[in-house]
């Protein structure tokens, strides 16, 4: 199975974290001012998935929340969004389902995340190698679920029982600082992740940090489409994107929007991305519908919940002046 024919089953297994959002209601609303409180779905992995399932596709989430009111709440959201979560495992103990408290303004954004003995992160060997990895047609994961044991080696044996079954592996590198013991640790196991994925999206912050320094992230992009991955997508922010597939390098724009918050663009690019290579189109097509996709999601309070259906993406390109030139 060739990358794109995993990706156009349609059919994804995403592993990583699912949490809690708080933002202060109504937008705009610093987080010491609150009165009263958004609540929605987070984490990386779980709004993934959400935006697939939106957008048409299927997904199944693999990671641990705790035992508790929290981790019910992300289960019944899980629920609500269409997300398959037969792989989800509630545990007891003193672990705790993630929290997010963070505030929809750009001006002096305030976003406070509590990971402290992560539920996700007790994701085992055991609970990977449960999956039959040949219902699926592609894995994905975000770097945050690398950031502790045993997470981190799980994680690493789902890529080989992926790869043995032959789906590809698409990796977004999703760097925070906060989660991991130290820079060093981070950018050995990340860059050890990006060795064996087919499709890498990051940032140019994040490339640079696997490279060693912020100006020779570039090069890291284009060195792992040379030598390891099929698809590499080196994300600019307002400067757009160069991505890196079939030995070409291709430029593209972004769709400028009045934001509400910096938050939940990268996840919702990832899933307009996939959605629209799993639809058969072109690459350039694919990254510039993920673009649109962080668009509308900044332009709207939440994460999960603004993350566009296809019906409201291609209202949104009928609509916009189009991507800035390159």
């Amino acid at each position: 199975m060739t990358v794109l024919d995993g990706i156009k089953t349609r059919n994804f297994l995403v592993i990583g974290r699912v949490g809690m959002d708080l933002s202060p209601d109504p937008a705009g609303t610093r987080t010491r001012d609150a009165q009263s409180m958004m609540v929605a779905m987070g984490g990386s992995s779980a709004n993934i998935a959400a935006g697939l399932v939106k957008l048409g596709c299927k997904a199944a989430l693999v990671t641990c929340v705790s035992d508790d009111a929290v981790g019910w709440y992300c289960l019944n959201q899980l629920d609500h969004y269409g997300v398959d979560r037969r792989h989800v495992k509630a545990i007891s103990g003193e672990s705790r389902t993630s929290l997010a408290v963070y505030e929809t303004r750009v001006d002096e954004h305030q976003s406070v995340i509590y990971r402290n003995n992560a539920a996700d992160f007790q994701m085992s060997i055991a609970d990977v190698e449960a999956v039959n990895y040949s219902a699926y047609g592609a894995l994905i994961t975000a770097g945050t679920v690398f950031a502790a044991e045993p997470s981190r080696s799980a994680t690493f044996r789902a890529f080989e029982l992926a790869r043995a079954a032959g789906l590809p592996i698409i990796f977004d590198v999703d760097y925070r600082p906060y989660s991991w013991p130290s820079p060093d640790v981070a950018a050995d196991v990340l860059s050890r992740a990006g060795a064996m994925a087919d499709v890498i999206v990051g940032n140019d912050e994040e490339f640079g940090f696997m490279a060693g320094g912020i100006d020779k992230g570039l090069e890291k992009a284009r060195e792992l489409a040379g030598s390891s991955a099929t698809i590499v997508v080196y994300k600019k922010g307002p400067e757009g994107a160069v991505t890196f597939a079939d030995g070409d390098e291709l430029r593209t724009g972004i769709y400028p929007v009045e934001a509400l918050k910096p938050t939940g663009a990268g996840d919702s690019f990832m899933a307009g991305l996939l959605a629209s290579l799993s639809e058969g189109r072109d690459i350039r097509d694919a990254v510039l519908r993920g673009s649109a996709c962080a668009s509308i999601v900044v332009s709207k309070p939440g994460c999960a919940p603004a993350m566009p259906t296809a019906i409201r993406l291609q209202a949104f390109l009928d609509t916009h002046p189009g991507p800035t030139p390159v």
